[in-house]
C-alpha cells in the first residue's frame, strides 16, 4: 500500500514521460497515457506478477496494451519499472526509425511487450488465447508451474471493434476467470465523444455473454485496486469500466479528442505541470519517484525465485517437457516420427482430399507433439482439424487439446497468435480458405510478429463444387501470398501435405497457411524420398530440363492436370516436365541456381492453378501462359466446374502446343 501523494506522483511520471515524448516526436497519442496512468500506477505497483531482471520467466503475469495507440504508456511503465530494453534515450526517440519505441507496440523490439497492437481490439483478442494457453497448461502443470492472470488495458475503440465480440462471447463461454480486462471508458474517439456512434453499455454488453463487470472511478487508486482484488476472486473473466479523463492534466484539452492523437504544445505542456506540480524537467524523473518505481519492479523477485525452486523441484521429465516447450523447441523424435509416417505414405499412396490428409498427417503429429492444440471455427468435419489425441476444451475442463471456437474466424485468429504468444502451445486453427478474408487482419499480425500460428485452410478452390462463388476462393492464395512472412502451402497429396506440416510446424519466425482440396487428389509422389521436396517451395516432379518443350508449374489439386498434361504432350511429341510448387514463399528464398534449374529451359511455361493469375509471372515470367481463373467460380459439381473454366489438361496441352507452333 502507498500513499495517495505517493501515487499521484508514480502516476504523474507516467504522464509527462508520455507527453514529452510525443511533443518531441511531433506525433503520437499523449491522451489515453494521462488518463490511464492511475490504472497503470495501481496495476502495476500492486498486482502485477512479473520480473524486469527476467522478462521472459513462465509465470508471469501477461499485461496487453490493446489500445495500442497509447504505446507510451507501456514504454513509460518499462523505463520506471527498470526493463533494460526501454531507456530514457528510448523514450526521447518514441516514433523514430531504429528505435524500441515505435509508434505502436511491436513484439520483439523490447522485452515486456507482449505483443503487437494497434489495429484495435487485435489486442484483447491475443489476451483471450493467452488465458486459453494459461488454462490449458495449468490443467498439464498445475499451480505449482502454471498460476498467472492476463491484464488488458482496452479502450472504446477496441469495444467497438467487431473481433471484440467474438473474442468476448468465446472468454465468457469458457469462463477465463484468469482474464481481466480494464477499460478506459474515456467516452472519447477520434472524431469526439462516442456518444456521435454508439449507444452501447459495454457491461451489460459483457455480462451477457458471462463477465464479471464493475463501474469504478478510474483516478481513484483504492477503486482500481478493490475492483482488481474483487475481479481476482470471480468465476468467470471480468470487465473493469474506469471511467477516466482522456488528456488528465491538461488544462484546456483535457476531456476532448484534442489530446487523443496529437502533441499537446509547449503552453498546454507547462499548464499541465503547473496543474499537476511537476516541476521536473523533460524526460527527467525525480530520484525519489524513479526509486519508487524500480522498488515496485522488484516485488515480485520473490515469487519468481519461489517458482524456480518449485520448477527445479519437479522430476526431470516433468521439468524438461515444461521448458522444452516454454523454449518453443520440438522434441528430437519429431523429424523421425514424420519420416516414418512419409515411408507408409509412400507404400500405399491414399487417394484421399488433401483436407484427409491433413487430418492422416494430425494424427502423427499430434501423437508426436504434445504441444499442439487444434481448432476450428465450427466446421470440424470440413476442416478435418480433430484427431484421436484432442479432446475438447471446455469451461469445465481444460486437458483437452481441441478448442470449438464457434464461427469467429477473426477472434480464432487472434486467439490463435495469442495462444502462441504466451508459449507451450502450438496452435493451428480451421475455416474455409474464403472465410481467410474474416481472419486475415490477424494473419498478418501473426506475420508481422514472426509467431508459429498454423492457419488450416480448406475448400481451397472451384473444387468445392456446389456451394457456389461465394465459397470458392479466387484471389485469396494471391492475397495471402501478398502477406510478407506468410508461409502459403497448397499440397498436390498426401506425402506433400506431410511434408508442408513438417515445415509448418518446423517455423519458428513464421506462421502458416494451408491451403487443402474438398475433392480428392490422386498421389503424384508415389516413391519415398527421405528429404523434405517441399521445404523448397518448388520441385521437379516429373520429366527432365534437358530435352524438355514445356514445362508445366502447378499446386494443389492442379499438379493432377499437369500430369495429365505431360502425358498428353508427350505422346505428341512435345517432351513435357511437371514443377509441383506447394510454397511461393520457400522457393523465392532458394538460390538462384537452384531456382534456375527448377525453372528450366523449356521454351514453354504454362502455370496451372485454379485461382487467378497474380505472383504466377515471377516463375513464367509476363509472357508465360496461365490456366487457371479471370472471375468468380460458380455453383456446379466440381468436374463440371473444371471444364466449363478451362482448367483441363486438355487445354494446357492445347495452349502449350499453339505456342510451340507460334515459336516455330
Amino acid at each position: 500500500m502507498i500513499s495517495r501523494d505517493k501515487h499521484d506522483r508514480m502516476a504523474n511520471a507516467i504522464r509527462f514521460l508520455s507527453m514529452d515524448a510525443v511533443e518531441k516526436a511531433k506525433s503520437g497519442h499523449p491522451g489515453l497515457p494521462m488518463g490511464a496512468a492511475d490504472i497503470a500506477t495501481v496495476l502495476f505497483t500492486r498486482f502485477m506478477k512479473h520480473d524486469p531482471k527476467n522478462p521472459d520467466w513462465a509465470d508471469r503475469d501477461r499485461f496487453v496494451l490493446s489500445a495500442g495507440h497509447g504505446s507510451m504508456l507501456l514504454y513509460s511503465l518499462l523505463y520506471l519499472l527498470g526493463y533494460e530494453d526501454i531507456t530514457i534515450d528510448e523514450i526521447k526517440n518514441f516514433r523514430q526509425l531504429g528505435s524500441r519505441t515505435a509508434g505502436h507496440p511491436e513484439f520483439g523490439h523490447a522485452a515486456g511487450i507482449e505483443t503487437t497492437t494497434g489495429p484495435l481490439g487485435q489486442g484483447l483478442a491475443n489476451s483471450v488465447g493467452m488465458a486459453i494457453a494459461e488454462r490449458i497448461l495449468n490443467a498439464r502443470y498445475g499451480d505449482d508451474l502454471v498460476d498467472h492472470y492476463t491484464y488488458v488495458l482496452a479502450g472504446d475503440g477496441c469495444l467497438m471493434e467487431g473481433i471484440s465480440q467474438e473474442a468476448l462471447t468465446l472468454a465468457g463461454h469458457l469462463k477465463l476467470n484468469k482474464l481481466i480486462v480494464l477499460f478506459d471508458d474515456n467516452q472519447i474517439s477520434i472524431d469526439g465523444s462516442t456518444s456521435l456512434t454508439d449507444s452501447t453499455d459495454q457491461c451489460e454488453r459483457f455480462e451477457a455473454s458471462g463477465w464479471n463487470t464493475m463501474r469504478i472511478d478510474g483516478h481513484d487508486p483504492d477503486a482500481i485496486a478493490g475492483a482488481i482484488e474483487s475481479a481476482k476472486k470471480a468465476d468467470k473473466p471480468t470487465l473493469i469500466a474506469c471511467r477516466t479523463t482522456i488528456g488528465f492534466g491538461a488544462p484546456t484539452k483535457s476531456g476532448t479528442a484534442k489530446v487523443h492523437g496529437s502533441p499537446l504544445g509547449a503552453e498546454e505542456i507547462a499548464g499541465a505541470r503547473k496543474a499537476l506540480g511537476w516541476d521536473a524537467e523533460p524526460f527527467v524523473v525525480p530520484s525519489d519517484i524513479l526509486d519508487d518505481w524500480r522498488l515496485a519492479g522488484l516485488h515480485s523477485a520473490k515469487e519468481r525465485k519461489a517458482w524456480e525452486d518449485r520448477l527445479a523441484a519437479a522430476d526431470a521429465e516433468t521439468r524438461g517437457e515444461f521448458e522444452r516447450r516454454m523454449r518453443g523447441d520440438l522434441p528430437e523424435t519429431f523429424s523421425a516420427a514424420m519420416l516414418e509416417y512419409k515411408e507408409k505414405l509412400a507404400a500405399e499412396p491414399p487417394k484421399v482430399a488433401s483436407r484427409k490428409a491433413s487430418e492422416m498427417a494430425l494424427e502423427a503429429i499430434n501423437a508426436a507433439l504434445p504441444e499442439t492444440i487444434g481448432g476450428s471455427a465450427d466446421l470440424t468435419g470440413s476442416n478435418n482439424t480433430k484427431t484421436s489425441q484432442t479432446g475438447p476444451i471446455s469451461a469445465e475442463d481444460f486437458s483437452g487439446r481441441y478448442v470449438h471456437y464457434g464461427i469467429r474466424e477473426h477472434g480464432m485468429a487472434a486467439a490463435m497468435n495469442g495462444m502462441t504468444l504466451h508459449g507451450g502451445i502450438i496452435p493451428y486453427g480451421g475455416t474455409f480458405l474464403t472465410f481467410s478474408d474474416y481472419a486475415r487482419p490477424a494473419m498478418r499480425l501473426a506475420s508481422l510478429m514472426q509467431i508459429r500460428s498454423i492457419f488450416v485452410m480448406t475448400h481451397d478452390s472451384i473444387g468445392l463444387g456446389e456451394d457456389g462463388p461465394t465459397h470458392q476462393p479466387v484471389e485469396h492464395l494471391a492475397a495471402l501470398r501478398a502477406i510478407p512472412n506468410h508461409l502459403v502451402f497448397r499440397p498436390a497429396d498426401a506425402i506433400e501435405t506431410a511434408e508442408c506440416w513438417q515445415v509448418a510446424i518446423e517455423s519458428r519466425k513464421a506462421p502458416s497457411t494451408l491451403a487443402l482440396s474438398r475433392q480428392n487428389l490422386a498421389p503424384v509422389r508415389t516413391s519415398h524420398e527421405a528429404d523434405n521436396l517441399c521445404a523448397r517451395g518448388a520441385y521437379e516432379l516429373a520429366g527432365s530440363d534437358d530435352d524438355a518443350r514445356v514445362t508445366l508449374f502447378a499446386t494443389g489439386s492442379e499438379v493432377e492436370v499437369a500430369m495429365a498434361a505431360k502425358a498428353l504432350l508427350d505422346a505428341a511429341g512435345h517432351p513435357a516436365r511437371v514443377v509441383s510448387v506447394p510454397c511461393f514463399e520457400l522457393f523465392e528464398q532458394q538460390s538462384d541456381d537452384y531456382r534456375k534449374a527448377v525453372t528450366g529451359n523449356a521454351p514453354v511455361k504454362i502455370a496451372i492453378e485454379a485461382g487467378i493469375r497474380q505472383g504466377w509471372d515471377a516463375i513464367i515470367g509476363s509472357d508465360g501462359i496461365f490456366i487457371g481463373m479471370t472471375g468468380f467460380g460458380a455453383s456446379a459439381p466440381a468436374p463440371e466446374l473444371y471444364k466449363h473454366f478451362g482448367i483441363t489438361a486438355e487445354a494446357a496441352a492445347s495452349a502449350a502446343q499453339k505456342r510451340l507452333a507460334e515459336l516455330g
